[in-house]
């Protein structure tokens, strides 16, 4: 980077050289020799100073071609084959077969899991102001209105209970607490299992 500076600046001196020297003056050796004054005192007038002629500032960075219409246009609004900036409408709306809000397809229903996320807040509040900020080495578990927990059952045994005082809502069921990962078994059987 530097480099290429020093040799920029470098054209940029011989150019003004030609320009107000056409003749090429005294060689680089005798220079001095040739042009020390007299006296120190008097300036001629047709001394050349560098100095005055760029003054206190220089252009750095100015573009070298004007950027074309349609490029200008590219940079504003994108290009409709790849990236279109502007808004578009949206074609993959459909409504919620539980609540009827519209929302987009592959995405989850904004409102439905909205009532997921405050019923999941009402339970953290319960758990917290129940269990308080301890470390929970136990499971928990969570009974609503009317659900009893067997204390003699292995599933029930040295668990956490948390209940809370409102009834369960339809579409969070009992199974959802359950694990989704059972204990792997030595045996290579498959027995089938709960045949009609």
């Amino acid at each position: 980077m530097s480099r290429n500076l020093f040799i920029s600046i470098a054209n940029f001196v011989n150019h003004l050289e030609r320009l107000f020297l056409p003749h090429g003056g005294p060689p680089p050796a005798l220079a001095y020799l040739v042009h020390q004054p007299s006296s120190p005192t008097t300036r001629t007038s047709q001394s050349f100073s560098l100095k005055d002629l760029i003054g206190d500032g220089m252009l750095w960075a100015v573009p070298k071609h004007r950027r074309s219409v349609e490029k200008r246009l590219n940079r504003k609004f994108g290009y409709p084959e790849y990236v279109w900036k502007p808004l578009k409408e949206k074609r993959n709306l459909r409504s919620c077969q539980h609540c009827g809000h519209d929302h987009e397809l592959g995405l989850l229903c904004p409102h439905c899991y909205d009532k997921v996320r405050q019923e999941t807040q009402l339970m953290q509040d319960k758990i917290q102001a129940q269990l308080g900020l301890e470390p929970v080495e136990q499971e928990v578990i969570i009974l609503y209105e009317g659900e009893t927990a067997d204390q003699t059952t292995d599933a029930a045994s040295g668990k956490r209970i948390v209940e809370m005082k409102k009834p369960r809502p339809m579409w969070f069921t009992k199974n959802l607490l359950q694990k989704s990962t059972q204990q792997s078994s030595d045996t290579k059987e498959v027995k089938p299992s709960n045949l009609a």
